[in-house]
């Protein structure tokens, strides 16, 4: 049980909306700046924001949220930073899946909140890795945890970029000591290893980074410092990618090697993606839950 939940569910919504913003305006700055080359001479990218509304099908309100997407930008091909406060009650198929995951009392009280921000990005320029990124809190009356993470796919590697994304993971983890008494970054950077691996492919969907889910020590406070910071360090450690690459002159090849990549990107998250699946489910709005697919994608 979660003691003042409908505090502490306000505090968490309202940081997940803060992050949200904070992001686009970072992002619609990097689109100020530009990138030479073809698209050089484009209008800057900017997000088409409108809201959202969770609809369950009998009429009641069920929260929403906000979609952000800018799309044919000069640095920004696609992205996407949606924000949701989503409540209501849980289908019977989607209860059974939260009673699988160990929630008690499911089948008694099936009431839910849940809120986050969600963040997929594919770029122009074939040398920028895309990106993801999620932080999110999920209450029942009988249960609560966060989740979330960050995981870079880039589909020409390079490992400076590589080292220099997780370091910044690393670092959202190491000032937060120990997780069930191992190691906080390596256990969530096999946990992403696992969780993004694609199985019909038999490899990574990209190079990794850290992934949590449940987590409930016990300290409500701690695991939500925690998954701020997760979300603190995301444009640290992206960022800095961005403005390193997308002036790197790119061939055929590469941005044909980057649509390849897509479609790998499109696959596991149509296949296996949870929270795809959970969206949809629940009934919030397709375009938010789908707003992670690719402009463009290709398959060999």
């Amino acid at each position: 049980m979660l003691a003042n939940p409908e505090s502490r569910k306000a505090e968490a919504a309202a940081w997940f909306r803060s992050l949200r913003d904070r992001i686009t305006q970072a992002f619609e700055a990097l689109e100020d700046a530009g990138a030479p080359g073809p698209f050089g001479d484009l209008e800057p990218g900017r997000f088409d924001v409108s809201e959202t509304r969770r609809d369950p099908g009998d009429g009641s309100d069920a929260g929403g949220g906000i979609m952000s997407v800018m799309r044919g930008g000069r640095v920004f091909e696609k992205v996407g930073v949606n924000w949701s406060e989503v409540h209501g009650t849980l289908a019977p198929r989607a209860q059974k899946a939260m009673a699988a995951r160990g929630v008690p009392g499911m089948e008694d009280d099936p009431r839910f909140w849940a809120s986050g921000i969600s963040l997929v990005a594919h770029m122009r320029n074939p040398h920028v890795p895309a990106v993801h990124m999620n932080t999110r809190m999920f209450w029942t009356p009988h249960a609560w945890w966060f989740g979330g993470g960050a995981d870079l796919n880039p589909c020409l590697e390079y490992a400076e970029d590589t080292a220099h994304f997780h370091a910044r993971m690393q670092a959202a983890c190491d000032a937060h000591g120990p997780l069930d008494g191992e190691d906080r970054y390596a256990k969530l950077k096999a946990w992403a290893d696992e969780y993004f691996f694609v199985p019909h492919r038999g490899r990574a969907r990209g190079v990794g980074g850290i992934f949590y889910d449940d987590l409930n020590t016990g300290d409500w406070d701690a695991d939500f410092a925690f998954t701020r910071n997760v979300g603190a360090e995301f444009l640290p450690a992206y960022q800095p990618l961005v403005e390193k690459r997308r002036a790197q002159s790119w061939t055929d090849a590469d941005k044909d090697a980057q649509l390849v990549h897509r479609g790998l990107y499109a696959e596991y998250n149509l296949v296996y993606d949870r929270g795809t699946k959970f969206g949809l489910e629940t009934g919030h709005n397709a375009d938010a839950v789908l707003m992670s697919l690719p402009p463009e994608a290709k398959w060999p």
